[in-house]
């Protein structure tokens, strides 16, 4: 499976606390480069990365999608 550069990214800020979440979540959340509290990132707009906002959605915010 080739990966595409479509040049989309969606910037996710982080605004609800790991703590007393299951270990799944802290490591979703690490993963997309949000553990502390209003960290913000702009990551690549792909399934994989959709995936994991989708499952910590109570934790982060979509700011921006380009």
């Amino acid at each position: 499976m080739a990966t595409e550069t479509t040049g989309k990214t969606v910037t996710v800020e982080q605004i609800g606390s790991p703590i007393r979440r299951p270990a799944s979540q802290r490591a979703t959340l690490i993963g997309l480069g949000l553990n502390k509290m209003h960290r913000v990132r702009t990551l690549e707009d792909t399934p994989s990365v959709r995936g994991m906002i989708r499952s910590v959605q109570h934790l982060v915010r979509v700011i921006d999608e380009k």
